[in-house]
């Protein structure tokens, strides 16, 4: 058995969740998100607890299990609390700016980067424009955008001049030595 799998997922004050054969919505006071679950896992509400099953007992039933269980759990929090990604800039004469839902970057190429954030994530930056704090409701989506914007610049292995996560740490490789 799957030891996430098997754990209810309690469903916070606020927060409706609704589930219509396999299309899960959840409703909460930060927005609302719908998932449908796959072909041979059931998911159910009872006394204010979410319960993911499994009809099969094959090794990919298993594995979606955990997954199905944690995606509703993800959805949970995010509709409730919301989530938070925090970006660094680190280089000299790069930095952000936000205007409307687009991100402005200026990293060291010889022009900026406009970086079109998608529908349901809001940026903010720091007054220093080196912070760049991304929130949004869907964890999936914004993990996938703080890694399209660290692609952008990725950290480099000699100075670590580039766009990193907030308490990522780099070891960085030594530069070259010359001749004594």
């Amino acid at each position: 058995m799957s030891r996430i799998g098997k754990k209810p997922i309690e469903i916070p004050e606020g927060v409706d969740v609704s589930i219509d054969e396999r299309t899960i919505k959840i409703k909460g006071p930060k927005g609302e998100l719908s998932w449908s679950c796959p072909d041979k896992i059931k998911a159910s509400v009872n006394d204010g607890k979410i319960v993911v099953e499994r009809t099969g007992d094959s090794r990919a039933d298993r594995a979606l299990h955990g997954l199905t269980r944690s995606s509703i759990s993800n959805m949970v929090i995010g509709v409730s609390q919301g989530y938070q990604k925090v970006l660094e800039i680190v280089g000299v004469g790069y930095k952000a700016q936000v205007m409307g839902n687009k991100l402005i970057l200026t990293l060291g190429y010889s022009h900026p980067i406009e970086f079109q954030l998608p529908e349901g994530i809001k940026a903010s930056v720091d007054s220093k424009q080196t912070t760049v704090t991304l929130t949004g409701i869907d964890k999936h989506q914004l993990g996938q955008v703080a890694e399209n914007l660290r692609a952008l610049r990725p950290p480099d292995s000699y100075k670590g001049k580039g766009i990193r996560y907030s308490g990522e740490h780099l070891k960085l490789k030594a530069g070259k030595t010359g001749k004594k």
